[in-house]
């Protein structure tokens, strides 16, 4: 086993609390330390991290935007100081109101003299939302509603003159100059057709809601139709009037009819549409498009059901036709991610493939012949972050250093001259990259470390300047008994090795014996998406409030453990992919093997291992409790998927096939089916307003237990969605699961 301690305290102990009034340094040391408390975590700003909202980089490389007291402020690159405020308060003022607008978000056109305000945005599912914009002219100095109502995705033309946006399920282009709106599309209707926008699934799984793109040079929008007419619906009830509302949207769950999909281009001046030619089939995904730097070529991504082929076709726009560039395929399935980039002289792309097993950047030109691999190793590119087009420069994050981190590192179109960017040691890297590469802002954590964010030059990494260091948060969290956060690595009895992390009391007695609650969330990754629970930043791979209740539960004398199975990101394809058709199985297998080493220790109890987790990690805990119903003490499953059947066509299906041609992978691992094993104490979590994961799964689990005569626990939580958030709610439940791991672990 090899151990990498971060002991918080130490590592926080130069920016520890400042003196009071006659304490001396030796006092100071021998002041008690503060407990954590729920209320601290969930309810008080206590350990809000800082960052630098609203920020913007602007045309000219040596400025950024942010948003600062209501008033839109230009930054220096160099020294960060404010040089003039775009637009005041003020300035954001309607005739006859009382106040200036709440704006809650902004973009420029693109000789930045009009600038597009967001207000009163009002969140729909997990990417999308829609808001009322206004229309702000700097020379003017006039603010003018966008339209009527709120509107989706309000996006300039790139010549500043348009700007074209979504309702009700339709495209609309409104004409700057004159404010005249004119209608892309008519046809849309709620829970039918849709124009400019995603569906459901596409939005959760492919990671987009916008459905519309402005071509380079103004004269064209492609935009996306999703006919959802045949996709069954899901029927969501909304407690709190005398009859329950119904809210139906349509969710096509594992094996029945998706929306059949289709791209259009409309030319703005001759108002005529024109049908892109995506093929005969219409079971069939789209995931991403975009322009080409050809003009009138439009690059479609088609990707089969079973996800494991992926064709570049390359459309021309005056006619609909379309040809094959690229073709990708895998055993299991093809990524989809933002990586593909069309080169200046519209010659060549750049694209990743895990061809050979790690996710990797590889140049074709316009026919899609190869030219070269760019990056080789075993490591994969989780994202791109910049092109110089003038070096032939690519900027990437990758996971070079290590499995558990991030950062950014520079390779020329030639597959020569690799360089990392990032500072060198350890932790995650989070970049935004100047449109012409020259700067960076870059959000830097590690393990129990709160972010810092920071200006740096592109094509060295040079600090520039520290935008925000959460100094006063690492002072907070220092006044805190904190327990002792450790990486560690150990081998399963397949010889498999795996990486996880440890939490141990402040006060920790290796001659005592600990009980140990296990955290999992245990699901695949997919595209750039991380969703590893071991990661070298603040929160370990969990979020700072779920970092700080577990070092809460070290204060009660648990030992707090996170193991990342077979299935997760940053190791490669083979590893990430054993998962591939059986989800549930090796999974499980491997928080088995965790809890077994960990059992193993000197120092903890075998006899009482809890585990936790949420959504996937529901699911995990799940199974965990009914399949190694002998390794764990008791359990909290938070919005599990019980069955995948229950699950949308898109994730499930990428993962286990359809339910019509792999039955087994679908039920052999479903907790429903193993619930007359369950030995331990658990309890069910679930928000009764769930659209991603229904609470249909949650009562079938319930069903399932019932006929099985099994005692459990359930909390349900009326109209509140996956995250079950909102007011007390987080208070709330992190309270009933600290009891319930106090009562029974």
């Amino acid at each position: 086993m090899r151990l990498r301690f971060f002991v918080l305290a130490a590592l926080l102990a130069a920016n520890g609390p400042a003196l009071l009034p006659g304490l001396t340094p030796t006092a100071v040391r021998a002041q008690q330390k503060l407990p954590l408390t729920l209320e601290d975590i969930w309810a008080k700003p206590t350990f809000r991290a800082a960052s630098v909202p609203g920020f913007n980089w602007m045309n000219d490389g040596r400025y950024y935007s942010a948003l600062d007291g209501g008033s839109l402020v230009q930054h220096e690159v160099t020294t960060g100081k404010a040089v003039q405020t775009l637009v005041a308060a003020t300035e954001l003022q309607l005739p006859g109101a009382a106040k200036p607008l709440a704006v809650d978000g902004y973009t420029f056109n693109a000789n930045e003299q009009k600038i597009l305000f967001t207000t009163a945005t009002e969140p729909i599912y997990r990417h999308s939302s829609r808001s009322v914009y206004y229309v702000f002219d700097r020379g003017t100095k006039k603010l003018t509603p966008l339209s009527t109502g709120k509107q989706g995705y309000a996006t300039f033309s790139p010549n500043g003159l348009r700007v074209a946006f979504t309702r009700d399920n339709n495209v609309f282009v409104t004409d700057l100059a004159t404010m005249k709106e004119t209608a892309v599309t008519t046809n849309g209707v709620k829970n039918n057709l849709i124009n400019g926008s995603t569906d459901w699934v596409y939005e959760e799984e492919f990671g987009f809601a916008q459905g519309f793109f402005w071509s380079p040079d103004s004269k064209q929008i492609a935009f996306y139709t999703f006919d959802e007419s045949q996709v069954p619906e899901y029927d969501m009830q909304k407690w709190g009037n005398l009859y329950p509302e119904e809210y139906r949207f349509k969710y096509p769950k594992a094996g029945e009819k998706n929306s059949v999909v289709s791209v259009s281009s409309y030319d703005v001046a001759s108002g005529k549409t024109t049908k892109m030619d995506v093929g005969p089939e219409p079971d069939q995904y789209i995931p991403r498009v975009m322009w080409t730097q050809v003009p009138n070529t439009l690059s479609i991504q088609r990707l089969n059901r079973l996800q494991n082929k992926l064709e570049i076709l390359h459309g021309d726009v005056s006619t609909g036709k379309t040809r094959v560039a690229l073709t990708d395929t895998n055993p299991a399935y093809v990524e989809i991610n933002d990586d593909l980039r069309y080169l200046a002289g519209g010659k060549q792309f750049v694209f990743t493939s895990e061809k050979d097993g790690y996710q990797h950047l590889y140049l074709h030109d316009m026919s899609g012949k190869q030219v070269r691999q760019i990056t080789k190793g075993d490591w994969e590119i989780s994202a791109i972050n910049g092109f110089d087009a003038k070096t032939g420069n690519i900027y990437f994050t990758s996971t070079e250093g290590s499995a558990l981190q991030r950062h950014l590192y520079r390779i020329n179109l030639s597959g020569k001259g690799k360089q990392r960017i990032s500072e060198a040691g350890n932790g995650t890297d989070v970049v935004n990259m100047s449109p012409d590469t020259k700067y960076f802002l870059n959000t830097h954590s590690s393990a129990g470390v709160p972010s810092v964010v920071s200006l740096r030059e592109g094509s060295t990494g040079k600090l520039v300047k520290t935008l925000e260091d959460n100094a006063k948060l690492k002072q907070t969290l220092a006044q805190y008994d904190l327990g002792k956060f450790e990486f560690f690595t150990f081998k399963t009895s397949e010889g498999i090795e795996l990486n996880g992390w440890m939490i141990k009391p402040s006060n920790f007695d290796p001659a005592k014996k600990y009980p140990v609650l296990m955290h999992v969330y245990g699901g695949p990754s997919f595209g750039a998406s991380s969703t590893q629970t071991v990661l070298d930043n603040v929160g370990g791979g969990t979020a700072l409030t779920n970092y700080l209740w577990h070092h809460l539960l070290a204060e009660q004398g648990y030992i707090v453990v996170s193991v990342e199975g077979r299935g997760s990101s940053g190791r490669g394809a083979a590893f990430r992919k054993a998962t591939y058709a059986n989800l549930g199985k090796l999974e499980t297998i491997d928080q088995g093997e965790g809890a077994k080493y960990l059992g193993g220790l000197p120092y903890v109890d075998k006899a009482r291992i809890g585990i936790w987790g949420w959504s996937y990690g529901g699911y995990m805990t799940a199974l965990a409790m009914t399949k190694n119903a002998d390794l764990f003490k008791m359990g909290i499953s938070v919005a599990p998927v019980t069955n995948w059947r229950y699950y949308d066509s898109v994730y499930t299906e990428r993962y286990l096939k359809k339910p019509q041609d792999n039955p087994s992978g679908y039920d052999d691992n479903s907790p429903v089916q193993f619930a007359q094993n369950l030995k331990g104490k658990l309890l069910l979590v679930h928000g009764t307003g769930d659209d991603n994961v229904h609470f249909q799964n949650s009562i079938a689990f319930v069903d399932a237990l019932i006929k099985a005569n099994k005692d459990y626990q359930t909390l349900y939580y009326p109209n509140r969605n996956h995250g079950i958030s909102g007011g007390n709610t987080r208070l709330h439940l992190y309270r009933q699961m600290t009891n319930f791991v106090l009562q029974n672990l």
